[in-house]
């Protein structure tokens, strides 16, 4: 098995999934998405050398509900993991290696959001992993997060701290790790799709395969519409019509909270600002109401953000499903 796994990370709304399917349809890739390994697992039940602490990490893996897709079998896990040191690496290794082996591949990959903000955990147990960040303009993202929960005016200032928090773990860990960690914007990915796809396939030491692009290693991706969550896409087509759509969707109002909150980042990533002009009553409510509302709804959250990420989050019990002993039996079916 190669012991260079690969990571997709970034903001959601922002082509991860697109970069997923891409690089599960590769030959000797295996990608699962969503095992969220990082956020909930990792360092959260102390020492794994303690038989007591593994038992029940391994449990709560086996029984998250967005990681019995890897179909692991307890057992084989257990004996194999007490041969070599006990580490979360060698726990989190083994469920993605058993399901790479199941598939015929000989390498492994996750795409978990926010991944970004672990990254020197993450390098710390796979020194040899390659994180692939995914980065969009945040104007575009905002709209697609508005196409999914509809037009709620307080998500604005959330959306953009998310958005700048993941732009700027990504410059720092692009700069701490320059060979193994890459900013991708999505942007290069929709409009030169081979040719970005022939960079990364570069960066991860792998082959580029034609066969990426049609993106059957990923058969929900191509059935639910691809790249767009504003109109279906034809099967194995990577549309550009995602690009720009914030010009038909946000307000000017809201466009122009997000150029002046994250326009440094938006210019070094290569995103312009459109620098709106706004009517005089549109300037009312945007300073009497958006900066100061939304402003404190971002720094909210940002605060939010930070104190969970400094303490730690345990998986939710309602996402823990089943029990070890049923999946066990299972697994040997």
């Amino acid at each position: 098995m190669n012991h260079e796994p690969i990571f997709i990370a970034g903001p959601d709304r922002s082509g991860t999934t697109l970069m997923f399917a891409l690089l599960a349809s590769h030959s000797r890739i295996s990608m699962v998405r969503r095992t969220n390994m990082w956020r909930y697992f990792h360092g959260q039940y102390g020492d794994l050398s303690l038989e007591e602490n593994f038992e029940r990490c391994l449990s709560d893996m086996a029984r998250y509900n967005r990681m019995r897709h890897l179909q692991p079998d307890p057992q084989r896990i257990r004996t194999e993991f007490w041969q070599g040191e006990p580490s979360y690496a060698r726990l989190f290794a083994l469920f993605h290696e058993h399901h790479a082996e199941r598939q015929g591949k000989v390498r492994w990959g996750d795409k978990s959001l926010h991944t970004e903000h672990f990254a020197h955990q993450l390098f710390a147990e796979f020194p040899l992993a390659k994180v692939l960040h995914m980065a969009r303009d945040p104007r575009d993202r905002y709209a697609s997060v508005r196409r999914r929960y509809g037009r709620d005016t307080r998500r604005l200032g959330a959306a953009t701290g998310r958005w700048l928090n993941s732009m700027k773990a990504g410059e720092r860990n692009q700069a701490h790790y320059p060979g193994s960690y890459r900013i991708i914007r999505y942007e290069d990915l929709a409009s030169r799709p081979e040719e970005t796809l022939r960079e990364i396939c570069d960066f991860i030491h792998e082959e580029y395969e034609p066969g990426m692009l049609a993106m059957q290693g990923s058969a929900d991706y191509r059935r639910d519409g691809g790249n767009s969550s504003f109109e279906a896409i034809q099967p194995g087509v990577i549309s550009t019509s995602p690009i720009g759509r914030f010009r038909q969707v946000l307000t000017p109002r809201e466009v122009a909270f997000i150029e002046r909150f994250a326009g440094r980042e938006m210019q070094q990533l290569g995103y312009r600002p459109e620098q709106m002009q706004l009517t005089p009553g549109d300037r009312f409510r945007y300073y009497g109401w958006d900066i100061p509302i939304s402003l404190l709804r971002m720094i909210g959250w940002l605060g939010l953000h930070k104190m969970r990420f400094e303490r730690g989050v345990r998986v939710p019990a309602g996402r823990l499903v089943g029990d070890i002993d049923e999946i066990a039996v299972k697994a040997q079916m």
